[in-house]
């Protein structure tokens, strides 16, 4: 139960301006989102005509739409272009400076780097690693987990 006005049959009937003036709210803080993640434009497109990088930009809109205390990405930069995957990371920084937490799961180095102040690396289930970026990249059990001995 979310307590929104138009969740119950009597409550549509009894305050029918509040479920229209929630609705408004939400609508507005939808266009807002939309701004942010820079797809205002689209607006009013489907959303099957976004590329993969504007679907990743729209995922991380609507789960501000909960107003969320941490978001959880699981491999944000997956087959995003440069452009976008820039900014999709400026985007990701803006939101974690109003105060939301991520965390990610993502295999970009150059990302995880420009992102995270604590990395954890992981290899067949287990933790190897934990530490800052820098830390990580020169672990030698991260070196040998994910390029080979010869690296």
């Amino acid at each position: 139960e979310q307590g929104q006005a138009g969740e119950r049959l009597l409550a549509n009937f009894l305050t029918p301006r509040r479920g229209a003036a929630e609705e408004r709210a939400a609508e507005t803080k939808a266009i807002e989102l939309l701004e942010l993640v820079t797809l205002a434009r689209l607006a009013h497109e489907p959303a099957r005509v976004l590329s993969g990088g504007q679907r990743k930009l729209l995922e991380l809109a609507r789960v501000m739409m909960a107003d969320p205390a941490i978001i959880l990405l699981d491999e944000p930069a997956a087959g995003v272009n440069a452009t976008l995957l820039e900014v999709i990371i400026d985007r990701i920084r803006d939101i974690n400076a109003r105060g939301i937490t991520f965390l990610l799961i993502e295999h970009n180095i150059d990302m995880v780097t420009r992102l995270c102040h604590r990395v954890l690396v992981m290899a067949s289930g287990q933790l190897l690693c934990e530490g800052t970026p820098d830390e990580v990249a020169r672990d030698p059990r991260v070196i040998e987990a994910y390029l080979g001995g010869a690296a």
